[in-house]
């Protein structure tokens, strides 16, 4: 398998239309991170679940997957499944998330993700981060919306089952849907491995990407 690295990575910009969702599309990948570099800074925004419930699951659920990290995360009042018309707003707080950071590495949904909300995010993080490497995670969901993607980053069976852990025990208000559960976080996990030569993955969409093959 090819290996490119992304060099030394010290801030990560992290957005995401729901809570939950950060955790589900990279959770694994911050575990692996934040343990491999203590310190690191991670700002991270979600648009919806603002002063609910959903708020309180993200922060806990966050701190424990940014261990050892600097985190700040802002979660917003946007509706679930209204971002088109709360757009502005939207675009409002992402582009005030590229004026106050300079990140390494942007994790967002998939521009050609099958829910609005992603599909929405993820085409103004886009329009903002233009000169940053940005990953577009994938969220399993009922209507499948997976397909093949470029790049992985290997999980450790640890940070796998951690993950699956951590998604089980921070947000109770999710365990309700049919496919929130073990087996599919980790059924995918294994999927993306095996198309990774490792025994799990996360996977992601890269739309653009400039090479450094001179050293």
């Amino acid at each position: 398998m090819i290996r490119l690295g992304a060099g030394r990575l010290d801030e990560l910009v992290a957005v995401g239309a729901h809570c939950d969702d950060i955790a589900i599309g990279a959770g694994g990948t911050l575990l692996t991170m934040c343990l491999a570099r203590p310190g690191i800074r991670i700002d991270a925004l979600v648009l919806s679940g603002g002063g609910s419930e959903r708020e309180q699951e993200e922060r806990a659920a966050l701190a424990a997957f940014c261990p050892g990290a600097e985190l700040r995360l802002t979660v917003l009042k946007s509706p679930d499944g209204r971002l088109p018309s709360h757009w502005d707003e939207a675009k409002d707080a992402v582009e005030e998330l590229r004026v106050r950071t300079e990140p390494d590495l942007v994790l967002a949904p998939r521009t050609d993700d099958a829910h609005q909300d992603h599909r929405g995010l993820a085409k103004l993080v886009s329009t903002a981060f233009r000169d940053h490497l940005v990953l577009g995670y994938e969220i399993v969901k009922w209507d499948g919306d997976l397909g093949r993607l470029a790049a992985y980053q290997p999980l450790s069976p640890e940070v796998a089952e951690r993950k699956v852990r951590l998604l089980q025990e921070h947000y109770p208000s999710q365990r309700h849907r049919p496919w929130y559960d073990r087996e599919a976080f980790l059924g995918l996990a294994r999927i993306r491995g095996i198309e990774s030569h490792a025994r799990y993955a996360e996977a992601f969409a890269v739309t653009k990407l400039t090479l450094n093959l001179e050293g």
